[in-house]
């Protein structure tokens, strides 16, 4: 069996911290120079970054700290969190809140270092310091201890892991360039003629408001004026409790690694999806109503910054409820779900203004989500619309359930490989 090597980080990498330029100064911001910051990572699923949110000036960046960064080198949040890890696609700079390594390719490869420090996040936290936030140390992060093979296993491991990674960002790009297949085929010309080729979601949402907000289909039809202003005939105003129905208030979790059941809270719903990535697993309980079910439609309820943000669960996800911060709308008909979802979606910030409470102390009664006015339409236009909506949703279940899967294989080989419980040979 090969022998793994302990080294310091320092022994194999140079660590380099970050800066901020003063924000007081315009002149540093909005330049041509890739800065990162912790929260540039903070809902971010890929291996490479190249730019964050803001990018400095070369007075900004000559104002401060900063150093710069050859592509290639590891990204390490070390404070406010510790632990997010990203791999630099081209020179780049940071904030303070980075120890980031310049591998030295004498010892490590890259995305080799990329998966070690991903192997070693819980290790590297527990050595943090501080009073308001934990924090790593440069010091800190030089001095800890990894065991790693020679290049050529290095190499060979990372292109395992990568591999599994690889298709898992495919399914993204898939669902960022998506084309739909030809499917009822008139209906599906005018879709695709109408649809903005953007991402999957989006193409979604362009497809309701071309249908529900801007009536483009219906415009040789009658109109009649209703709450909503004026709409086709046939169509009438109701409320969502007549069309779906509505857990709230779920469970509060007591929370157990050794658990097989999830619950989702506030940063499970994002980018109109639910996601399992921030998923907890909490202790075993009897099956209740407050299990998410596929095509249910999930909305943040309490807090500030998120409450009122919608997600539709693409999946089905057997032994996962919501806790306590979460309102599920369950449609009552598959004519009604795909619609219901895409209306919630598309009012996303009128569903924030229902909310109540002071300032940190806001939250969106349940009672208020069940009684906001929902504009119906008739049910040749909701099958019309669902035989349109329908390749979209699963082509999105079915990458999702496939990158999930391989996730999970990634997660399990990714410490058995790290620390040499694995060998190549054993693959």
């Amino acid at each position: 069996m090969e022998e793994w090597k302990e080294y310091k980080l320092e022994e194999i990498g140079t660590i380099v911290g970050g800066a901020t330029p003063s924000t007081k100064e315009p002149q540093n911001y909005d330049g041509n120079i890739s800065w990162i910051t912790p929260k540039d990572l903070s809902n971010y699923s890929g291996r490479y970054i190249s730019r964050g949110e803001r990018m400095i000036t070369s007075e900004g960046y000559n104002s401060c700290s900063c150093k710069m960064l050859p592509k290639g080198s590891v990204l390490f949040s070390s404070r406010a969190p510790i632990g997010y890890v990203a791999i630099a696609s081209n020179e780049l700079c940071t904030n303070q809140g980075f120890k980031s390594v310049i591998p030295d390719g004498r010892f490590v490869d890259s995305t080799f270092l990329y998966y070690l420090l991903v192997y070693n996040k819980a290790m590297i936290e527990g050595l943090g310091s501080g009073t308001t936030f934990k924090e790593v140390s440069g010091n800190v992060m030089r001095n800890v201890v990894v065991k790693i093979p020679c290049l050529d296993t290095q190499k060979r491991i990372s292109s395992i892991l990568s591999s599994l990674d690889d298709k898992i960002e495919v399914n993204k790009q898939i669902n960022d360039n998506f084309v739909i297949e030809p499917f009822f085929e008139i209906l599906l010309i005018w879709a695709i003629t109408t649809l903005i080729n953007d991402n999957l979601e989006q193409q979604a949402q362009a497809l309701f408001k071309s249908w529900f907000v801007d009536f483009e289909p219906f415009r040789d039809q009658t109109f009649k004026e209703s709450e909503f202003g004026m709409i086709p005939n046939g169509w009438h105003a109701a409320v969502l409790d007549e069309l779906c129905s509505f857990i709230s208030r779920g469970l509060t979790p007591k929370y157990d690694e050794n658990s097989d059941e999830l619950i989702l809270g506030q940063t499970c719903v994002r980018n109109n999806v639910v996601t399992l990535d921030n998923a907890r697993k909490h202790k075993p309980k009897q099956r209740t109503e407050k299990w998410v079910q596929q095509w249910d439609t999930l909305i943040n309820s309490t807090g500030v910054g998120s409450l009122g943000r919608v997600g539709i669960a693409y999946f089905d996800m057997d032994n996962v409820a919501i806790d306590s911060h979460i309102t599920v709308v369950r449609p009552k008909s598959a004519l009604v779900r795909h619609y219901v979802g895409r209306n919630l979606l598309n009012r996303q910030l009128e569903i924030e203004n229902m909310a109540v409470g002071s300032t940190g102390q806001t939250e969106l009664p349940k009672e208020r989500v069940k009684s906001l006015p929902i504009m119906l339409p008739d049910e040749n236009a909701l099958i019309r619309f669902n035989a349109i909506i329908e390749p979209i949703a699963y082509q999105l279940y079915r990458n999702i359930e496939e990158s999930r899967r391989l996730a999970c294989l990634r997660d399990v080989l990714l410490p058995r490989l790290m620390s040499g419980e694995l060998t190549i040979a054993d693959l």
